[in-house]
C-alpha cells in the first residue's frame, strides 16, 4: 500500500502531540512554530538519535562517493578524443550529467533534514527539488534504454551502425531525452500546483524529500496529477524493460550462433548478459517499488487502508518503507558508472591518461 498515506496521519498525529505555543512560552515566532511542527513527524518516522546519525553518514558517504566516481569518469571521457565521438560513451556522458544533477538535489536535501531534524518544508526549494528530480528520473531510464539499443546495433546490425548512428541523429537522440523528460516534468508538476494552496506554504511535509508520494499526499492527492504520473512512469519503465530485454537477448542470440562450438565464449556472453540484466533491476528497483506501491493502492482501495491506519505497526513500517526509498534513490548514481563506464576497458584506460595530463599541466 501506498505508505505515505500513513505518514499522512502520523503528521496529524505528531502536530496535535507537540508543544502549541501557548504551551510553551519560548516559541513566540512563526518559524520556530514551524521547525516545531516539522520535528514532530521528523521524530515520528525516525524516533532513534543513532539511526539519525547513521543515516547521515551513509547520505553523506553516497553522495560523495556518487560526485567522485561520475565525476573523474566525465572528465575522463571528456578528455579522450579517441572516446568522446564514440555514441555509446557519448550517452554515457548524458547518463552521468543526469546523475550528477539528480544528487546534487537529493542527498544534501536528505542530509540537511536530517541535521536539522526535521521533515522538508513546502515551497519553492520543494517544488523545485521535485520537478528537477522527476526530469532526471525519466532522463535516466530514456538513457537507458537509448543505450541499450545503441549496444543492440553495434552487436547485431554492425554493417549498419555508423549510417544509422550519425553525429547529428546522436545530438538529436541526447536532446530529445532531455526534452520528452523536461515536458513530462512539468505536465506532473502542473498538474500538482493545481492542487495548491496558499495555506500549505511553509507547512512540513511527511517526509525528508519532495518525492511524488509525500508531495502529493501534502497537497490532498491531486487524482488528475497521480494518474497521469502512474500511467506515464510505468509506460516509461515498461519501454525501458522492453527495450533493454530485447537488445540483450539479441545480442546473446548472435554471440551464442556465431561460435556455437566454443562454449567458452558463450558462457561469457551468457555472464554478460546477466550482469547488465541484474544491474537493471537494480537501477530500476526503486521505481519497481513505487510502482508496486501505487499499483496496491488502486487494487486494494481506501476502505483497506482506511483499516490499516489502525495499527500503529503500520505507522513504523511507513517510515521504514520511506527511508529505504531515499536511500535506493541514491543507489543509481553510484553505481552507473561502474556499470557502463568503468567496466569497459577504454574507460579505464583512459583514467591513468586523465591523471598523467593533470599532472604534466602543473
Amino acid at each position: 500500500m501506498r505508505f505515505t498515506r500513513f505518514l499522512c496521519v502520523i503528521l496529524w498525529t505528531a502536530v496535535y502531540t507537540c508543544p502549541t505555543p501557548s504551551q510553551d512560552a519560548n516559541i513566540t515566532s512563526d518559524a520556530l512554530q514551524l521547525l516545531d511542527q516539522g520535528r514532530c513527524p521528523f521524530r515520528s518516522i525516525l524516533p532513534s538519535d543513532t539511526a539519525v546519525q547513521v543515516l547521515v553518514w551513509v547520505f553523506v558517504v553516497m553522495t560523495v562517493i556518487s560526485l567522485i566516481v561520475n565525476g573523474c569518469t566525465l572528465f575522463s571521457l571528456g578528455s579522450s578524443e579517441d572516446l568522446s565521438w564514440e555514441p555509446r560513451f557519448a550517452l554515457l556522458k548524458n547518463l552521468i550529467v543526469s546523475d550528477i544533477l539528480l544528487i546534487v538535489t537529493q542527498g544534501p536535501t536528505v542530509a540537511h533534514c536530517l541535521l536539522q531534524k526535521t521533515t522538508l518544508p513546502y515551497g519553492a526549494w520543494c517544488v523545485t527539488q521535485f520537478f528537477i528530480n522527476t526530469v532526471c528520473v525519466f532522463c535516466t531510464v530514456l538513457t537507458i534504454t537509448c543505450m541499450a539499443l545503441e549496444r543492440y546495433l553495434y552487436v547485431c546490425q554492425a554493417i549498419y551502425y555508423i549510417s544509422i548512428l550519425t553525429t547529428k541523429r546522436l545530438y538529436l537522440i541526447v536532446g530529445l531525452t532531455w526534452l520528452i523528460s523536461i515536458c513530462l516534468s512539468a505536465v506532473i508538476t502542473g498538474l500538482l500546483s493545481l492542487g495548491h494552496k496558499s495555506s500549505l506554504v511553509g507547512k512540513p511535509i511527511t517526509g525528508l524529500l519532495c518525492e511524488p508520494d509525500t508531495l502529493e499526499a501534502h497537497l490532498g492527492f491531486p487524482r488528475g496529477s497521480a494518474v497521469f504520473r502512474k500511467v506515464v512512469g510505468l509506460l516509461v519503465t515498461l519501454l525501458c524493460v522492453f527495450s533493454y530485454s530485447f537488445s540483450y537477448l539479441r545480442m546473446y542470440q548472435e554471440a551464442r550462433n556465431a561460435v556455437q562450438p566454443f562454449q567458452q565464449v558463450n558462457k561469457r556472453a551468457r555472464k554478460t548478459v546477466m550482469f547488465y540484466c541484474s544491474m537493471l533491476l537494480l537501477q530500476l528497483l526503486p521505481i519497481f517499488l513505487k510502482i508496486a506501491s501505487d499499483a496496491l493502492w488502486e487494487l486494494v482501495g481506501n476502505m483497506a487502508m482506511i483499516r490499516s491506519l489502525d495499527d500503529p505497526g503500520d505507522w513504523m513500517s511507513a517510515g521504514i518503507l520511506h527511508i529505504m526509498l531515499l536511500v535506493m534513490l541514491q543507489v543509481p548514481p553510484c553505481i552507473n558508472p561502474l556499470i557502463y563506464g568503468l567496466r569497459n576497458r577504454e574507460v579505464r584506460e583512459a583514467l591513468p591518461r586523465l591523471l598523467c595530463w593533470r599532472r604534466n599541466n602543473r
